[in-house]
C-alpha cells in the first residue's frame, strides 16, 4: 500500500488532528455559550448599570437604575422583556466561541510544539505553559473581537427598547454590515484592546491557579485526584480568573456598547484608558467589578 493510501485509510482525527480538534473544541464551547449564555447576558447588563459618562453626557438623565444585582436584573430581563430575550445575542456569541476556541487551541499548539518547545524530556515547563496559554488566548480573542462587538451590542438592544430608544439591528448579519459601513474594518474591532487583555488575563489566572491548588490539595488535604479535587481547582482558577479579567471585561463591555458618531467614533469614552478613569472616578474603584459573580459562575 502507497503512503497516499495508507493515510486515506487513517482515521480523519488522525489525518487532520488539528482540524478536528479545532471541530470538537468549537462545537463544545458552543454548546457550553448555549447553556450558560444567561449568565453572559445578566453579566453585561450589570456592567452598564449606573454607567457614569452615560449620565454626564445626558443619555440617560432622570433615569433610575431598575434593578440591581444578578438575580434581580436577571428576573428583570424576564419580566419585562420576555423568558427568551435572556438568549437575545446568543448567535454572535456562539460565533465569537467557535472562532476564539478553535483558533486559541490551533495557536497554543503551535506555539508549544514550534516556538516555545519542548524540554529534551518531552515535558512542557510550567513557564512555558502560562506563556503560551496567555498568548494563545490573546490572538483567539483578537480574532473573535468582531463577534464580541456584535454580542454586546445586541445584549443591549432590549434595554434600548425599554429605554424608548430605537434598536439599532435586525439581526445579526445587519449588525455586521451597519457596524462595517459606519466604522468600516476598525470599526469592528472597536475595544479590542480590553478585550485581548481580559482574554491574556483570564487564561494566566486559570492556567496557573488551577494547577496550584491541585498540588497543594494533593499534598496537603486527605483528597485524592478525583473529581471532587477537580472541581474545587477549577472553582479556585475561576475565581482568580474572574478577579483579574473583570476589570478589563467592564471597560470592553462600556466600549463597545458606548454611542458612535458617523465617524464611527465613540462619544464616550476616547480610550481603553478613558473609560478606565472615568469609571473609576464616577463610580468608585469597586464599579470595575460590576457582574463579577456571573462572570465567576460561567468560568
Amino acid at each position: 500500500m502507497s503512503p497516499a493510501e495508507e493515510d486515506k485509510s487513517l482515521p480523519l482525527p488522525e489525518r487532520w488532528p488539528r482540524a478536528s480538534k479545532f471541530a470538537l473544541s468549537a462545537c463544545a464551547a458552543a454548546v457550553a455559550e448555549l447553556v450558560t449564555f444567561p449568565l453572559d447576558l445578566t453579566k453585561t447588563r450589570l456592567q452598564v448599570q449606573g454607567e457614569a459618562a452615560v449620565h454626564r453626557n445626558g443619555a440617560a438623565a432622570g433615569q433610575a437604575v431598575p434593578y440591581r444585582g444578578m438575580l434581580h436584573t436577571a428576573a428583570g430581563i424576564v419580566q419585562e422583556e420576555g423568558l427568551r430575550k435572556l438568549w437575545q445575542g446568543a448567535t454572535p456569541a456562539v460565533y465569537r466561541h467557535i472562532v476564539y476556541s478553535g483558533v486559541r487551541m490551533v495557536a497554543y499548539e503551535h506555539l508549544r510544539d514550534s516556538v516555545l518547545g519542548r524540554s529534551e524530556d518531552e515535558s512542557f515547563p510550567f513557564w512555558k505553559a502560562v506563556v503560551g496559554g496567555m498568548s494563545a488566548g490573546a490572538i483567539g480573542q483578537f480574532f473573535a473581537s468582531p463577534t464580541d462587538l456584535v454580542k454586546v451590542q445586541m445584549q443591549m438592544e432590549g434595554k434600548r427598547k425599554l429605554e424608548g430608544k430605537p434598536l439599532r439591528f435586525r439581526g445579526v448579519h445587519h449588525a455586521f454590515m451597519k457596524i462595517l459601513s459606519e466604522g468600516g474594518i476598525r470599526g469592528l474591532w472597536a475595544g479590542w484592546v480590553p478585550n485581548v487583555q481580559r482574554a491574556a488575563l483570564v487564561n494566566m489566572g486559570d492556567l496557573t491557579t488551577y494547577d496550584s491548588v491541585k498540588h497543594f490539595l494533593l499534598l496537603n488535604t486527605p483528597l485524592v485526584d478525583n473529581s471532587v479535587t477537580h472541581s474545587v481547582a477549577s472553582c479556585c482558577s475561576g475565581l482568580v480568573a474572574a478577579v483579574l479579567g473583570t476589570p478589563a471585561d467592564v471597560v470592553k463591555t462600556r466600549i463597545m456598547n458606548q454611542p458612535r458618531d458617523k465617524q464611527g467614533r465613540g462619544l464616550l469614552y476616547k480610550s481603553s484608558m478613558d473609560c478606565l478613569i472615568q469609571t473609576v472616578q464616577g463610580e468608585g474603584f469597586m464599579s470595575l467589578y460590576k457582574g463579577f459573580v456571573p462572570t465567576w459562575m460561567r468560568m
